[in-house]
């Protein structure tokens, strides 16, 4: 059978419309919370066809309120489209007899359990391995199956301890932590595109693999230029509020009624700012000639341009400043956020599902111009997809 007819019969199965580049793909989905669901949605929404297995409690991110959207937490809702639930307790025979066969039928198998917690189940990578040669199985941790393998994986203690909240926060006050959960969500990154590196070695020598991930090594890696600047040049980086280590000005600035970002990254655009702000001779002095020297000498620079920028208000700086063709922006809200993606055509907001079912949520980042994603699929109920997964395991496999 082609591609294209597996495609097609799953689609039909499972009642996917879409024909994403993902379209033919099984995912069996073992995670819960974030950086797991967050990979697998990413993956359906290109077409794969996702089993959520949960537990009949389900995934834990469904109770995780408020908020609220029709008595559902929208932070389960955030991560969780395009899938189709079954719920199973793997202490049952017969549930974990399913499981199995799942796994048995799935091309990519994603766990974020504690290192060794399916081994027990059967469920582990050589046990999967064992029904399905072929198998991509991707293991999400907290600290990997090492030395970290007893630590609890939560985004907020990697957060702590991969040094984040030390660079994050006033310069005398406190650590804080990120917004979101960071690093949840950049591994679900990094898993998804393993996965797919994964997929094409498999498409060119038939061969399945494990791949593992943990969110201390995604923190670290996604540090850049803060954690090189340990192992390469030796400087423990530390708190600076909202300025920038390397540049200046490159941070929010007061205004006459607020706060403006702006960001000069080079010596070019520090001479577009003060030209705007009505300083050109500034860049000739030596102090600020060069981002070096501005870096160097931030604290006699600061108080000039906040001189300047005092006369007028955040927004018509904005205007100013933006006319002249210099980064810089306004601090919103998320509400903010959204409605400015909208003006700009981004059109940041999708619904998923149909009919009665159709649940808001943040389009895919990705735009393929000849197999788009789809949301054909709303965030399912728990085990909604249960009696439709027994049946495609009990119907011919090649069909």
């Amino acid at each position: 059978m082609t591609d294209t007819q597996t495609a097609a019969t799953l689609n039909d199965v499972f009642g996917r419309a879409g024909t994403g580049p993902l379209s033919g793909v099984v995912i069996a989905d073992f995670t819960r919370i974030l950086a797991g669901p967050y990979c697998t949605m990413l993956l359906a929404d290109m077409g794969a066809t996702v089993i959520k297995v949960e537990s009949p409690a389900g995934d834990d991110t469904r109770t995780w309120r408020p908020p609220l959207r029709d008595g559902e937490a929208t932070y389960y809702l955030a991560v969780n489209r395009n899938k189709h639930s079954i719920a199973l307790d793997l202490k049952d025979e017969d549930d974990l007899r399913v499981a199995h066969e799942i796994a048995a039928r799935a091309d990519v198998l994603v766990q974020n359990f504690k290192p060794g917690g399916l081994a027990s189940f059967r469920l582990d990578y050589e046990s999967v391995k064992g029904l399905n040669p072929e198998v991509i199985y991707a293991s999400i941790s907290g600290f990997g199956s090492k030395g970290g393998k007893d630590l609890p994986g939560y985004d907020l203690l990697v957060q702590g301890m991969s040094g984040l909240m030390s660079i994050t926060g006033d310069q005398d006050g406190s650590p804080y932590k990120a917004g979101i959960a960071v690093f949840d969500v950049m591994t679900g990154m990094h898993t998804g595109m393993g996965i797919l590196a994964a997929l094409h070695h498999r498409t060119a020598t038939g061969k399945g693999q494990h791949l593992d991930l943990n969110l201390m090594s995604s923190a670290l890696s996604g540090l850049v230029n803060q954690t090189s600047a340990y192992v390469a040049g030796g400087v423990v980086p530390k708190r600076m509020g909202n300025g920038h280590p390397s540049l200046f000005p490159y941070e929010p600035l007061e205004t006459g009624d607020g706060e403006l970002i702006i960001a000069a990254g080079n010596d070019r655009q520090f001479r577009t700012l003060c030209d705007a702000l009505g300083i050109p001779e500034v860049p000739a002095d030596e102090r600020f000639a060069t981002m070096n020297n501005r870096n160097a000498n931030r604290e006699e620079l600061r108080p000039i341009l906040l001189e300047r920028l005092a006369k007028r208000t955040a927004r018509e700086w904005f205007e100013v400043l933006r006319s002249s063709g210099l980064p810089c922006a306004p601090i919103q809200d998320i509400k903010g956020g959204v409605e400015l993606a909208e003006e700009l055509g981004l059109d940041p907001v999708v619904n998923s599902g149909s009919g009665d079912r159709r649940v808001p949520g943040i389009r895919n980042p990705v735009d393929f111009s000849a197999t788009p994603v789809s949301y054909d699929l709303a965030p399912p109920h728990v085990g909604e997809s249960s009696a439709l997964v027994r049946a495609w395991l009990e119907s011919d496999p090649e069909h």
